[in-house]
């Protein structure tokens, strides 16, 4: 759906749990204040973050971002027992390991992956000079829908296709035909058992929050002001808690990356360069 700048290449990463598709955007002239990683969430891709690459690369930094196992394009296990966040936050610091060597790195993790981001940093929270919590919470959530079965009970029936059925509704709810279609060609296309292990993880996922303070990594926790995936409040109270920079992205939902690109990276490259 989005066309890569083109400053920007593809690339594949090997993890243990398989190859994973990425996109890495570099400066001209090179990264003159460092490189960010970028995790995306729940049906999601490496291209949810590719509206923001021109204006973060502008700011100077060097920027990865790529598709967890078992997401579009990627690789993965065919269990969904194999689908936890921990097993998320390994690939992410096998991706670092290859793809990063040797930097801290600037990590942002949108909606579920802000719940992989956050493990990484609370297992080695050397590695990161800031972490950036967009649009998610300090624990699990659970996605509703009309009366009926559950997004785990569609998933396990159908697969892929039961996640689009269950799903469509709040993604198509207004969305230009050509949009629908993409979100609907990577659903379908995503590793069925990547959906099932991660709606199964999203519900499970205890409160950390503590455990992050606890690293002394610089946080902010920013979210959409109409975010519907965990309420405003929990996401403002956590931020609280953490001791972090708070931050609302006015008219923008669930998806500022996407809603508000150029937004949303203004104000991540400000909170890096304060982090140091």
């Amino acid at each position: 759906m989005y066309s890569l700048p083109s400053h920007a290449r593809t690339l594949t990463v090997p993890t243990t749990a398989g190859r994973l598709s990425a996109v890495r955007a570099t400066p001209d002239g090179g990264a003159a204040n460092g490189v960010a990683v970028l995790v995306p969430g729940f049906t999601g891709s490496k291209e949810d973050f590719v509206p923001m690459l021109r204006g973060l690369t502008d700011s100077g930094y060097d920027v990865l971002t790529y598709s967890q196992q078992g997401q579009w394009l990627s690789e993965g296990p065919d269990d969904a027992d194999d689908y936890t966040v921990e097993a998320f936050a390994t690939g992410l610091l096998e991706v670092l390991d290859t793809a990063v060597p040797d930097e801290r790195v600037h990590l942002a993790g949108h909606s579920f992956g802000g719940l992989v981001t956050r493990a990484a940093v609370i297992r080695e929270p050397d590695r990161f000079r800031s972490y950036t919590i967009l649009c998610s919470g300090p624990g699990g959530s659970t996605v509703t829908g009309p009366a009926g079965p559950t997004l785990q009970d569609a998933i396990a029936a159908e697969g892929s296709a039961g996640a689009w059925r269950f799903l469509e509704p709040f993604f198509a709810a207004g969305a230009p035909e050509p949009v629908v279609t993409y979100l609907r060609t990577r659903i379908h296309e995503t590793n069925p058992a990547n959906l099932l292990g991660i709606a199964r993880a999203i519900a499970g996922e205890p409160d950390r929050v503590a455990e992050l303070r606890a690293t002394g990594v610089p946080i902010m926790v920013a979210h959409g002001e109409n975010d519907a995936a965990w309420p405003p409040e929990a996401q403002r109270e956590m931020a609280a808690r953490l001791g972090a920079r708070y931050e609302v992205i006015a008219g923008t939902g669930h998806t500022p990356n996407e809603e508000k690109p150029d937004v949303t990276a203004r104000l991540f490259a400000e909170f890096w360069a304060q982090a140091g």
